[in-house]
């Protein structure tokens, strides 16, 4: 600790200047050992001075960038909503009409289901098993998606040509697990979802013992869809999830399911092939069509309906939804004020035309520079990487180089966006509004087969904070909010601390994707194959075993270990972007010219803000969900796994043997 008696003394002489408080020091807890808990030890302060809130899953940095674009938004909704003749088909008159029709709530309560009864009445008059195919197609278009998963995106192995993507799906909890597993707390969670699903019954107008008997069949259909699922992390590897079919063949697997009315109702023609990631899934699901009553399965489609557009509808509908999907599974106490869940919602649902506005008004100029200037810094690093492996051959090492070189960056916001022109809104019905937003969006997923791959789209807005890697465009996307650092907002940050919150835990993590155990098996041009020597991809995945390893060990909640076959993935990109951001950053001026800030080195800005980065505490209910349903290990686990295998921080930290995080040299993970 004596670093932090020195760090302390220097920040007490030297203030920042318009005496700025450092995020990063003022956050330290002084009383955990930076060996031990370095995410407590570096975020510790600032958890125990800002508990989680009543309506929030977690708080942190990530709720604080959130709390400042959702404010930001709330001026845009609200202006928008203040309009008194904003031209019709407008984006102003959209996102206000839209926001004013969720605000609504005497309307919403007023109607309840009312402007659902329609549809439900379309289910009830289902006939036979067939029929079911138009209403699946409905449902899947407007609200969720039951019976399997279906979409239209780039073929894998043709990444050139759209393709269709039929998979296992349809479950309402959030993995298989959740119906299968035995211990005490998932066992808890299936009856409360029982009755979650009694109660849902019950608002649509069933008596007390049909709505019981509807969610006990109700739940032994998903739990039926569950068994016959593949476990998430063998849903991972590309090569294994990947089987084209011709149409006729997915017609003999599913043989009970009319594939021409489905297909048909949902706007697609000329279809000769389809892409089935787990063909056996599709096999059993035609099974259990003949082998269920119909009446289940109406039931089943009316509860994929009403869950899927809670949300959108009256106090009572969505407090039931609330109760089980945020109290149950994420121990949130309340919900949060009308105002941010309808804010939150319309940028959900118009975010392309709420993306517009935001990058007029709000996107700070100099954005796009700043993040390529990071990205182009991390580029290079991991270029200089690669030349240097010593496990890789220079057959393999070429071809990675060829990929690295030809990754697109996207960052801050499109040049194009998408048009939205066909979309109605208007104030009288939310959920009608949510399911024409929601209908667009499929429209236009499905609309793309048979067209030319069009690389220059964004999936995300640039008030989305977050960021992705494609693997079949080999590309980064980074939206433009990712500048934003809790503590500069009127500034620029140092660059320890953008090379380490943007550069590592973004740019670098990011890019890294393209080399993790998924993305390694596409080219540089998106098309799935294995373009690896079969020495080096043993030598590569021999490494990638130590780091399943390491998080196998991790408990996260109870005695809950996280899954490190399925984290994998996430794991490996979290350990190449800290890496690859800090190799960036020793570059910069202020690290070689050793620059103090507030009492801090430039390794321990680096380190700490990396830190800062996953600075999130989350409530031990949305642990364990995130654990049992997620690729991604919860944020503490995301500083204390890479970190300890990274030398620098060691050397930087004074980390020793006896300390909790200290894992000898032969035991670290060294893989970019």
């Amino acid at each position: 600790m004596a670093f932090l008696a020195v760090m302390v003394m220097f920040y007490s002489c030297k203030p920042h200047s318009n005496n700025r408080v450092d995020p990063l020091v003022s956050h330290i807890d002084s009383t955990v050992k930076a060996g031990d808990d370095f995410f407590m030890f570096a975020n510790g302060k600032w958890f125990r001075q800002n508990p989680i809130p009543p309506s929030e899953q977690s708080n942190g940095l990530w709720q604080l960038i959130q709390d400042t674009i959702n404010a930001q938004l709330r001026s845009v909704c609200e202006s928008s909503a203040a309009l008194k003749n904003a031209p019709k088909g407008s984006n102003k008159q959209k996102i206000g009409d839209f926001f004013y029709s969720g605000m609504d709530s005497v309307n919403l309560n007023r109607k309840g289901l009312d402007d659902l009864k329609q549809d439900l009445a379309r289910i009830d008059a289902v006939k036979d098993i067939k029929g079911l195919a138009k209403e699946a197609a409905y449902i899947h278009s407007v609200a969720g998606s039951p019976m399997f998963r279906f979409y239209v995106g780039q073929d894998d192995r043709i990444s050139s040509k759209y393709a269709i993507f039929i998979g296992q799906g349809g479950l309402s909890l959030p993995d298989r697990s959740y119906y299968i597993d035995n211990d005490s707390r998932t066992v808890m969670i299936r009856g409360k979802f029982t009755g979650h699903l009694a109660r849902l019954f019950c608002i649509m107008g069933y008596k007390d013992a049909a709505a019981k008997l509807a969610a006990e069949n109700c739940m032994k259909l998903e739990t039926s869809l569950a068994k016959a699922s593949r476990k998430r992390e063998d849903t991972r590897d590309p090569l294994k999830n990947y089987y084209k079919l011709p149409i006729e063949k997915l017609k003999t697997s599913m043989p009970d399911f009319d594939w021409d009315i489905f297909i048909k109702s949902a706007g697609l023609s000329k279809v000769d092939t389809v892409i089935a990631g787990q063909p056996e899934f599709l096999t059993a699901v035609n099974g259990l069509l003949k082998t269920i009553p119909l009446d289940d399965w109406k039931n089943y489609m009316k509860i994929q309906m009403v869950n899927g557009l809670s949300r959108f509808l009256d106090d009572k509908t969505y407090l039931e939804n609330f109760d089980f999907y945020s109290t149950v599974l994420r121990g949130i106490k309340e919900p949060k004020p009308r105002w941010k869940r309808v804010v939150e919602q319309t940028d959900r649902s118009l975010g392309e035309l709420i993306g517009q506005v935001y990058v007029n008004e709000y996107l700070p100029k100099g954005t796009k520079e700043k993040l390529l200037e990071i990205g182009k810094s991390i580029m290079d690093v991991y270029a200089q990487r690669i030349r240097n492996l010593d496990w890789m051959s220079d057959a393999t090492r070429q071809k990675a180089l060829k990929k690295l070189s030809t990754v697109i960056i996207k960052v801050g916001y499109p040049d194009k966006w998408k048009d939205m022109s066909s979309l109605e809104v208007e104030r009288s019905s939310y959920v009608k509004n949510g399911m024409n937003a929601n209908k667009w969006e499929f429209s236009y997923n499905i609309s793309r087969f048979g067209k030319p791959v069009d690389r220059t789209e964004w999936d995300m807005e640039p008030q989305t904070y977050n960021a992705y890697y494609n693997p079949s465009n080999n590309e980064i996307v980074i939206p433009g909010c990712n500048i934003i650092v809790p503590g500069y907002e009127r500034t620029m940050a140092d660059d320890a601390l953008l090379y380490s919150v943007i550069g590592g835990s973004t740019f670098g993590h990011e890019i890294t994707h393209g080399f993790d155990d998924q993305g390694c098996k596409y080219d540089e041009y998106g098309n799935l194959h294995n373009w690896w020597t079969s020495q080096d991809s043993a030598r590569f995945f021999s490494r990638t075993k130590m780091i399943v390893k390491q998080f196998n060990e991790f408990i996260a909640v109870d005695s809950l270990h996280i899954n490190g076959e399925l984290t994998q993935g996430e794991n490996i990109a979290d350990l190449g972007g800290v890496i690859m951001g800090y190799e960036a950053f020793r570059k910069t001026p202020q690290y070689i010219n050793k620059e103090m800030v507030a009492g801090l080195t430039p390794d321990q800005r680096y380190f700490l803000g990396y830190a800062l980065a996953w600075m999130v505490n989350m409530r031990p209910e949305a642990v364990a969900t995130q654990v049992k349903s997620n690729e991604h290990a919860p944020p503490k686990f995301r500083v204390l796994g890479p970190l300890a295998n990274i030398p620098e921080f060691y050397s930087t930290f004074d980390i020793k043997p006896g300390d909790a995080m200290y894992r000898p040299d032969s035991l670290r993970v060294k893989i970019w």
